[in-house]
């Protein structure tokens, strides 16, 4: 499994996400969706270096291998099962410098999850969070999963490594079961914008989904 917020440059829809949504489109479709997202109005230049560290002993995912990515400013912890794939990170578009993801372990199942994170070109206010936030979910929503209705199931203000965030979390309809994005958008000593991106496709699997939950509860501010 491979993959893949805000911005007038975006990235191209993916026609039926399976295990996971794959972020690297053909150019010409890159530009057919620009204009998307509302959060990311410009996308922050740069490359992320992404390095592995050991988490520490305390909160989610601790002791676990841990992606720190520069260019977001962010680090992650990285669940059992999941994986980092540096050479995948140079092939997002502009909108992500890091991912990691968890294939499905049998071909049986066709569940999946995947996490992004990236960096914004304006910074977002405390009092805007909210908004960017669900705009930027429901506008990731429709890009990965075109043509399906999305739900509003939670909105909440929250902090991340003591800095502002909020998260929303949107619910997908498909043929096959339900997928699931949740997003938090932070910034950062209220300079910069980041945010992380976590997606769960296919089969309900409880496990997929808590570990997703894990990745955005174990971020830090790098």
């Amino acid at each position: 499994m491979t993959t893949p917020t805000p911005s007038a440059t975006t990235y191209p829809p993916t026609p039926h996400p399976g295990p996971a949504p794959q972020p690297a489109p053909a150019r010409s479709r890159w530009w057919a969706v620009a204009g998307v997202i509302a959060l990311l109005l410009v996308v922050a230049g740069g490359v992320a270096a992404v390095r592995w560290v050991r988490g520490g002993d305390d909160g989610p995912l601790a002791g676990r291998p841990r992606v720190t990515d520069t260019r977001a400013g962010l680090s992650y912890g990285v669940p059992e099962g999941w994986k980092h794939d540096a050479a995948q990170d140079k092939k997002l578009i502009g909108a992500f410098s890091s991912q990691i993801g968890n294939a499905p372990a049998a071909k049986s199942t066709e569940t999946g999850g995947t996490v992004l994170a990236g960096r914004a070109g304006q910074a977002v206010p405390r009092a805007g969070l909210e908004r960017a936030t669900e705009s930027a979910a429901r506008s990731n929503a429709a890009f990965f999963f075109p043509d399906r209705p999305a739900t509003l199931e939670e909105s909440h203000a929250t902090t991340l490594d003591g800095q502002p965030a909020h998260t929303a979390v949107l619910r997908i309809q498909g043929e096959e079961g339900s997928s699931r994005l949740k997003m938090t958008v932070v910034t950062i000593h209220g300079e910069r914008t980041s945010f992380l991106l976590g997606l769960t496709t296919g089969a309900a699997d409880r496990s997929v989904t808590e570990d997703v939950d894990a990745v955005l509860a174990s971020a830090t501010v790098d």
